[in-house]
């Protein structure tokens, strides 16, 4: 491999490495060579070599798999989301209760052709205070907590926390750790209407435990989804938490100019 200019022995392998997934030479999902066969390859050293393959994971092309062996980054195919209609009234009247497709995540997805399921945990907790503040809970106030990790194909795509003020969700359907749901929604069903939502979105890097859930490769960025439904007096009743890997989604809106 020739040498090129203004770059070090690491820098050069890396960039032809990078060139190598680029171009598909180097498919998603494929073994990088030993260690030994770069070495060989380039003529350099071996700290030179781990050098320019630990820049890839820095960079999030390469991951490091079982053992020692690294590997192309493999692509999630995205899950396309369109937040004009997500909750929307018309969506929830064909909910069926115990059925996924009630749930309107997992009905996207089924759309999609693809196959959802969720790992579901429900306990009663005192929220993070962004959560705490968005439902107007006092200092110390509890909420119960629907945890939810989403898979898609088996594969995890999304962290979704729902949040809902004890008092008002006590006995009711959504103290079940499983998928539930009731025509018109599960908080419709209890005389709970949210009428109105306010979204916030961050973009962030992951916690800890936010890429292990995810199994998320190194530099993979998250969108933080937090929706708030309101009632007709502006009473907060549910806040959704949604962490959103920046691989495997696409969101989609649509709005009017009036």
């Amino acid at each position: 491999m020739p040498v090129r200019r203004g770059m070090t022995k690491a820098q050069e392998i890396a960039a032809d490495l990078r060139r190598q997934i680029e171009s598909g030479d180097l498919a998603a999902g494929a073994v990088l060579p030993s260690e030994s066969k770069l070495m060989s390859q380039y003529g350099y050293s071996r700290e030179t070599v781990r050098a320019g393959v630990r820049a890839l994971v820095e960079e999030g092309l390469v991951v490091t798999g079982w053992g020692q062996g690294k590997y192309v980054r493999e692509d999630y195919p995205p899950v396309v989301w369109n937040w004009t209609t997500l909750e929307s009234r018309s969506r929830h009247e064909n909910a069926v209760e115990g059925q996924t497709a009630g749930d309107q995540w997992a009905s996207a997805v089924t759309q999609e052709g693809k196959a959802p399921r969720q790992d579901i945990s429900v306990s009663i907790v005192e929220p993070p205070a962004h959560v705490r503040d968005a439902l107007a809970l006092p200092d110390g106030g509890l909420a119960v907590a629907r945890k939810r990790v989403r898979y898609v194909d088996n594969r995890p795509y999304a962290l979704a926390d729902s949040y809902f003020p004890q008092e008002l969700v006590n006995g009711t359907l959504l103290m079940e750790p499983r998928d539930v749901a009731a025509p018109g929604g599960v908080l419709a069903s209890i005389g709970l209407i949210q009428t109105k939502y306010r979204d916030e979105i961050a973009v962030r890097m992951p916690t800890r435990q936010e890429a292990e859930l995810l199994a998320l490769p190194a530099a993979t960025p998250v969108a933080e989804h937090t929706r708030t439904g309101y009632d007709d007096d502006g009473k907060p009743l549910r806040c959704m938490v949604t962490i959103l890997p920046g691989d495997r989604h696409k969101i989609l809106y649509e709005v009017d100019t009036d």
